[in-house]
């Protein structure tokens, strides 16, 4: 199972998402880095893929383009959400792969040739339509995108673990590349991600905070099995 840095920039630095209050976030802090400047971070952390939100373009109040070759540099894969709106706002790159967001892009889902789909999840309903999850999900294979991210919001940051009543029906509904983010707290987490049939994992509180080892995330490969 792929295991990817969740990295959020705003204002030209690295940031703690906490259940999408984005007012409220403020400059991460880790064990491993010293920095919240995005290329010095990374450069410490040394993540194998990296998942970025660049919540300014996301906002509309700006963005950090000029950042990602950098970072890219630094990684053998980004999955990266700047708030595409439709496929005119995709930023080509090499090893950067574009997400398209539910949040964002819910009226031109269709238009997307390609890129990842971030199925945003908010009060456990698919927004902005307020839709059961696994309807939804079932519904994924009418698109033209590679594969999916279920993002649980009100999780992220948290640590609050995971719903494992969910995971298996989740998994059931969608046959492709399926990842998930949000809440990851804990080795056991992935455990259970990685049973239910997960393809990927985005984490990074429980790096930050060392209960995930560091040695995973650089490695970028989690297996429980020896």
């Amino acid at each position: 199972m792929d295991l990817y840095l969740a990295t959020d920039l705003k204002s030209g630095q690295i940031v703690h998402g906490k259940s999408g209050m984005r007012d409220w976030y403020v400059p991460v802090t880790s064990l491993y880095a010293d920095t919240a400047e995005p290329v010095r971070f990374i450069e410490q952390i040394k993540p194998r893929y990296l998942y970025i939100a660049d919540l300014d373009r996301i906002c509309g109040v700006g963005d950090h383009d000029a950042l990602i070759p950098a970072l890219a540099d630094w990684t053998e894969r980004i999955l990266l959400d700047r708030g595409c709106r439709s496929p005119d706002d995709v930023l080509v790159l090499p090893r950067v792969h574009m997400i398209v967001g539910t949040e964002t892009a819910a009226d031109t889902l269709d238009q997307f040739n390609g890129g990842v789909l971030s199925v945003d999840i908010k009060n456990d309903l698919v927004i902005p339509w307020n839709t059961d999850p696994v309807t939804f999900l079932s519904s994924c294979n009418r698109y033209q995108f590679e594969m999916v991210i279920l993002l649980d919001i009100g999780r992220v940051g948290t640590g609050r673990g995971l719903d494992t009543e969910k995971l298996s029906a989740f998994r059931s509904a969608y046959a492709g590349p399926l990842l998930w983010g949000g809440g990851v707290s804990s080795e056991e987490d992935l455990v259970l991600l990685e049973k239910a049939g997960f393809d990927g994992a985005i984490i990074a509180t429980a790096v930050h905070t060392g209960k995930i080892p560091i040695e995973y995330i650089r490695r970028g490969v989690f297996c429980s099995s020896p």
